[in-house]
C-alpha cells in the first residue's frame, strides 16, 4: 500500500461507496456493446443481425459466416482494443503531466509511432506485427520524451501543446516525404496513416490484444502512484512515492498502448484526448472516478465508444462503398479538432508561449550592411536555381534564353525552370510579409499562418478545386484558397479577439483548426484516384513542380499590393504591435487597423498557397531572424524579412529538387526540417 491517507476524506468516501463507478463503468459497457453489435451489422454485404447471430453461433451459411468472421468481427474488436488503448493511454499521461490537453497526439507519440513504422516499410523490409509493433513504441516513446524534455517540468497547457505540435509537425514532414520518395513500396500506407481499424483475419488482433492488455495492467498497478503524483511532487516524495520513476514508467506504459493502437490501425487522432476530458466532469459526481485505478479503465471504455461510435457513424451519413473507403480517424479528427477549439477557449494560460524579442535599435550603416548581405545572398540563391537542375546551364545560355536565342533543349528546360524558381521567390516573400503581419497585430511570437490554421484552410479550398475541377484555372485556385483561408482566418481570430490577441488561446484554436482541415484535406485525397491523390500530396509537400508564369501572377499582384501597404502604413504597425493601449491614445482605429492588416495577411497566405503549395514555418523563422538583425521597426523588418522568406523557398526549393535527383522532395519539407528546430528553439528560449 503506497498511498494510504489523503489530505481529504474525499477519496476514502470514494471507496467506501464505489456504486456510482460501477454503474458509470456497466453504462459503458451497456453502450459499447450496443455499438459493437450495429459495427458487425455494417458492411458493404448485406448481412443483417440474424445472420451475424448464425455466424457466430456457426449456423450461418458459408458466405455470411466469412464476412463476419473474417472482417467484421476482427474489425469490431479493433475498434474496442485501439479506443480502449489510446482512452487509457490519454488518462495517464494527463496524470503524470497535470496537464488536461496531453495525448498521444499532442506529446506527438502517433507520429513517432507512424514515422518509425514508415521507415521500416519504405526500407522494404518485412517484420512480424510484434516486431512492428517494437519499431512504432520506440518511435513513440523518443518523441514523448523529446516532448516532455521541451516542454519543462511543470509545464503550462499551451508550453506542451506547442512542443507537441511542432515535433509533429517535423515528425510528419519526413513521413511524407518517404511516402513520395518510396510510393511502391509505402502504397496504401497513407490511407492508413489516416487511422483505419479495418482488419484482414483475426492475426492482428490476436496479436496485439496481450500487449495491449499488459500495459493497461501495468498502468493499474502503478495507479495509487499516480494518485499521490496529483498532489505534487514534494507531497508525493512525503509519502513515499518515486516520483520520477513513476513518471517515467507512466509514460513508458502509455507509449507501449499507443504504439499497439497504432501498430494495429494506424495514428487515430484525437481519442486519448477526448476520452479523459469526457470523464472528468463525471469525477465531480463519481467520486470513485478521481482514483485512476477507476479512471483510467473507465477512459479506456469511452475511448471504446468513440472509435466504435466513429465508425457506426461513418457508415450510416455515407454510401456502402464510401464508409469502408474512409478512415475512421478522419471522422475522430475532425471531432476531435472541434473539441480542441472548445478546450483552448476554456483554457486560462496567461504565459506567453515564448519570451518577446528584445528592444534593440542597430544603426543605420548596420541595417545597410544586412540588407546588401540579404540581397547578395538573394541572388546567389536565385541565380544557383536557375542554372542548377536536372541539366546544369551557364549564365550565357539563360541570357540567350532571355533574348529568344536558346536552342530548343535549353528553352524546354528554362521555360519550366524559370517559373518554378519565381513561384518560391514570391511564395517565401508573401509567407514572410504574412507572418510579420500577423505576429504584429496578434503580439504572439509564435503566430504564423501556418501554426494558426490559415494556411490549412487555403489548402483545403484549393484541394477542393483541383479535385472537384481539375481544369481550372490559377485565378481560380487563388479564389478558393483565399475563400477557404478567410474562413479559417474568421473562426481563429474571431475566437481568440474574445480573450484578446495576446491569449495563448490564438494558438491552440490555431492548432485546432489546422489539424480539422488536415483531416477534411485527408478525407479529399482518400476518396479521390490515385492520379489525383499523388498530385495533391505533391502539391501539399509545398512543390513547385509544374508552375508556369501564369501560376505566379496572383501571389506577384498580392505581394507587390500589400508590400505597398505594409511599408505606407509601417508607423501604425509600430503602435498596433506595442500594446493595446498606445494606439488608443494616439487617435488610432485598432479594431479597423488590425482587422485590414489581418486580411491582407490572409491575402498573402491564400495565393502562396496558390503558388507553391503548403510551405510551413516561413511565416514564424524570417520575421523572427529579421527583429533579431534588425530590431522592431518595420520599416526594416518588413524589407528583410521578404528577402529571407524569398532566399529560404528558393534554397528549399533548390536542395529538394537537385539533392536527391532525379527524385524532389517540395519545398514545404525542406522548410519543416528547418522550421522545427528553430520552434523549439523558441520554446526552449522561453523557458529561461
Amino acid at each position: 500500500m503506497v498511498v494510504t491517507a489523503t489530505p481529504s476524506a474525499t477519496p476514502e468516501r470514494a471507496v467506501a461507496s464505489p456504486s456510482g463507478a460501477v454503474a458509470v463503468t456497466a453504462g459503458l459497457v451497456l453502450l459499447v456493446a450496443v455499438l459493437a453489435v450495429v459495427d458487425i451489422t455494417q458492411g458493404t454485404a448485406s448481412v443483417g443481425a440474424s445472420q451475424v447471430w448464425k455466424a457466430l453461433t456457426g449456423q450461418a451459411e458459408q458466405g455470411d459466416s466469412s464476412v463476419v468472421i473474417a472482417s467484421r468481427l476482427p474489425r469490431m474488436i479493433a475498434g474496442i482494443l485501439v479506443g480502449v488503448a489510446l482512452g487509457a493511454a490519454g488518462a495517464a499521461l494527463q496524470a503524470v503531466s497535470r496537464n488536461v490537453l496531453a495525448s498521444p497526439d499532442t506529446l506527438a507519440v502517433n507520429a513517432g509511432s507512424y514515422l518509425a513504422m514508415t521507415v521500416l516499410v519504405a526500407s522494404g523490409a518485412t517484420a512480424p506485427l510484434l516486431a512492428s509493433s517494437g519499431v512504432a513504441f520506440v518511435g513513440g516513446l523518443a518523441a514523448a520524451a523529446v516532448v516532455l524534455a521541451l516542454a519543462g517540468r511543470g509545464a503550462g497547457t499551451v508550453r506542451l501543446v506547442l512542443a507537441g505540435s511542432a515535433l509533429a509537425l517535423g515528425l510528419n514532414a519526413i513521413t511524407e516525404a518517404l511516402l513520395l520518395l518510396a510510393p511502391e513500396q509505402t502504397q496504401g500506407l497513407y490511407r492508413w496513416g489516416q487511422g483505419s481499424i479495418s482488419q484482414n483475419g483475426f492475426d492482428g488482433v490476436a496479436q496485439m490484444a496481450p500487449v495491449i492488455a499488459a500495459a493497461l495492467a501495468g498502468l493499474l498497478l502503478i495507479a495509487r502512484r499516480v494518485d499521490a503524483l496529483a498532489l505534487g511532487d514534494d507531497a508525493a516524495r512525503g509519502l513515499g512515492i518515486p516520483v520520477r520513476g513513476t513518471r517515467v514508467t507512466a509514460v513508458v506504459l502509455a507509449s507501449l498502448l499507443a504504439a499497439g493502437a497504432v501498430t494495429l490501425a494506424g495514428p487515430i487522432a484525437f481519442v486519448g484526448l477526448c476520452a479523459p476530458a469526457l470523464v472528468r466532469p463525471l469525477a465531480g459526481r463519481v467520486r470513485a472516478l478521481l482514483r485512476h485505478r477507476t479512471r483510467i479503465p473507465v477512459a479506456g471504455l469511452v475511448g471504446a465508444a468513440l472509435v466504435l461510435g466513429s465508425d457506426v457513424l461513418l457508415r450510416a451519413v455515407t454510401s456502402t462503398q464510401t464508409g469502408v473507403t474512409v478512415p475512421t480517424g478522419v471522422i475522430t479528427s475532425v471531432v476531435g479538432a472541434v473539441f480542441l477549439v472548445v478546450m483552448a477557449m476554456r483554457t486560462r494560460d496567461g504565459a506567453g508561449a515564448a519570451a518577446p524579442d528584445r528592444l534593440r535599435i542597430p544603426s543605420r550603416t548596420a541595417y545597410v550592411i544586412t540588407v546588401v548581405l540579404l540581397v547578395g545572398v538573394l541572388v546567389g540563391v536565385t541565380i544557383a536555381a536557375v542554372l542548377v537542375g536536372d541539366s546544369t546551364f551557364l549564365l550565357g545560355d539563360v541570357v540567350n534564353w532571355a533574348r529568344g536565342q536558346s536552342g530548343q533543349a535549353i528553352t524546354f528546360v528554362l521555360d519550366t525552370r524559370v517559373p518554378r524558381v519565381l513561384a518560391a521567390l514570391l511564395a517565401g516573400a508573401a509567407l514572410a510579409l504574412s507572418g510579420t503581419l500577423v505576429q504584429s497585430v496578434t503580439r504572439n511570437p509564435l503566430a504564423e499562418p501556418g501554426v494558426l490554421g490559415v494556411s490549412g484552410g487555403a489548402a483545403l479550398g484549393a484541394i477542393i478545386l483541383v479535385t472537384s475541377a481539375p481544369g481550372s484555372g490559377s485565378w481560380g485556385i487563388a479564389g478558393a484558397a483565399f475563400a477557404g483561408a478567410a474562413v479559417s482566418a474568421v473562426v481563429v481570430f474571431g475566437l481568440a479577439a474574445k480573450g484578446g490577441f495576446q491569449n495563448s488561446r490564438l494558438v491552440l484554436v490555431g492548432i485546432g483548426v489546422s489539424s480539422g482541415t488536415m483531416a477534411l484535406i485527408s478525407l479529399l485525397i482518400v476518396l479521390t484516384d490515385r492520379f489525383s491523390a499523388t498530385k495533391a500530396l505533391i502539391w501539399l509537400s509545398g512543390s513547385t513542380y509544374g508552375r508556369t508564369g501564369t501560376d505566379i501572377l496572383p501571389v506577384a499582384a498580392v505581394l507587390v499590393a500589400a508590400t505597398v501597404v505594409a511599408v505606407a502604413r509601417r508607423k501604425e504597425l509600430d503602435l498596433v504591435s506595442l500594446d493595446e493601449d498606445t494606439p488608443r491614445l494616439l487617435g488610432l482605429d485598432l479594431a479597423r487597423g488590425r482587422l485590414g492588416f489581418l486580411v491582407v495577411s490572409v491575402l498573402l497566405s491564400a495565393t502562396a498557397v496558390a503558388a507553391a503549395g503548403t510551405i510551413g514555418f516561413v511565416g514564424l523563422v524570417a520575421p523572427h531572424a529579421a527583429r533579431a538583425l534588425v530590431g522592431r521597426r518595420h520599416v526594416r523588418v518588413v524589407p528583410v524579412a521578404m528577402l529571407m522568406g524569398a532566399s529560404l523557398v528558393c534554397l528549399a526549393d533548390l536542395l529538394g529538387r537537385t539533392v536527391i535527383a532525379p527524385a524532389q522532395l517540395g519545398a514545404g519539407l525542406m522548410t519543416a526540417v528547418v522550421g522545427t528546430p528553430y520552434f523549439v528553439y523558441l520554446l526552449v528560449r522561453s523557458r529561461r
